[in-house]
C-alpha cells in the first residue's frame, strides 16, 4: 500500500489538488474534516478544549465557535501549540482508522491530505510527499482575497504555519500553484505517473492483496511441513 502524503500552506491550493485526486478516484483521507470531528460537542477532544479554553468559545448550541478558537490561537504560539498537543491524539488516531478502513477495502495507493504532515511529524509514514507550493505574496494575496481578511490578519496565519520554503525543502514532488486553474491541472497530470508507479515490494507486502499472499504462503508452508513431518 502506498500512503501519498499531500501537503501545503493556507490558501495555496493544496484543497483543489486534493479534490483533484478525488476527481481521479483516489481515496483521500482529509486531516481537516477529522480536525473537525474530533470537535464536535460530546467528544474526547471537545472536552479537553472546553475544559483548557473556557465555555466562552462555544456557540449558542454547545459547539465550539471555531473562528472565535482561531482568533485565540492564531495569535499567540504557546496557546496554538496547546491545541494541537490536546487534539493529535484524537486526529491521528481518526487518520489511523480512515486508512484501516480503505486498506481492509483494498485500496493500494491512498492520499493523505494533512496541512501540519511535517509538523506532526507523519511524513515518516508518507512515501512520497507532494507540497503544494506558491510565493509568500501571491499567497498573502489569495488568503486576503478568500477570508476577506485584513493584511495583518492574513499574515498572522501564515507565519503560524511551517514557511512555504522549507515544507519545499523536505518535498518528494512539487506543485507550482502560482498560476491558473488551467495550469495546476496540467501540473496536476504531470504528478500522476510519479505517484501510480508500480508499487514496491515492500508498499505490496504492506497491502491488502499482499496480506494475503503473504498468509497464504505461510499456510501452505505449515501445511507442506505437516505432511513432511507425518511422513518421517
Amino acid at each position: 500500500m502506498r500512503i501519498v502524503g499531500l501537503t501545503g500552506g493556507i490558501a495555496t491550493g493544496k484543497s483543489t489538488v486534493s479534490n483533484l485526486f478525488k476527481a481521479n478516484a483516489f481515496p483521500v483521507v482529509d486531516a481537516d474534516v477529522i480536525a473537525r470531528d474530533v470537535l464536535k460537542k460530546g467528544t474526547g477532544g471537545w472536552r479537553k478544549v472546553v475544559a483548557t479554553f473556557g465555555e466562552d468559545i462555544l456557540l449558542g448550541n454547545g459547539e465550539v465557535d471555531r473562528a472565535k478558537l482561531g482568533q485565540i490561537v492564531f495569535g499567540d504560539p504557546s496557546r496554538r501549540q496547546l491545541l494541537n498537543r490536546l487534539l493529535a491524539p484524537y486526529i491521528s488516531y481518526g487518520i489511523f482508522w480512515e486508512v484501516f478502513k480503505l486498506w481492509l477495502k483494498g485500496f493500494k495507493i491512498i492520499i493523505l491530505d494533512i496541512p501540519l504532515l511535517f509538523e506532526a511529524k507523519m511524513d515518516r509514514w508518507t512515501n512520497p510527499v507532494i507540497v503544494v507550493w506558491i510565493d509568500p505574496e501571491t499567497q498573502l494575496k489569495r488568503l486576503m482575497t478568500r477570508d476577506r481578511t485584513s493584511a495583518q490578519d492574513a499574515q498572522n496565519r501564515i507565519n503560524a504555519q511551517m514557511p512555504l520554503d522549507m515544507k519545499r525543502s523536505k518535498a518528494d514532488i512539487v506543485i507550482d500553484n502560482n498560476g491558473s486553474l488551467e495550469d495546476l491541472n496540467e501540473n496536476f497530470k504531470k504528478i500522476l505517473d510519479q505517484v501510480t508507479k508500480p508499487l514496491t515490494w515492500t508498499e505490496f507486502w504492506l497491502s491488502r492483496q499482499g496480506a494475503i499472499v503473504a498468509f497464504i504462503s505461510i499456510l501452505a508452508g505449515v501445511i507442506g511441513c505437516k505432511k513432511l513431518l507425518a511422513r518421517l
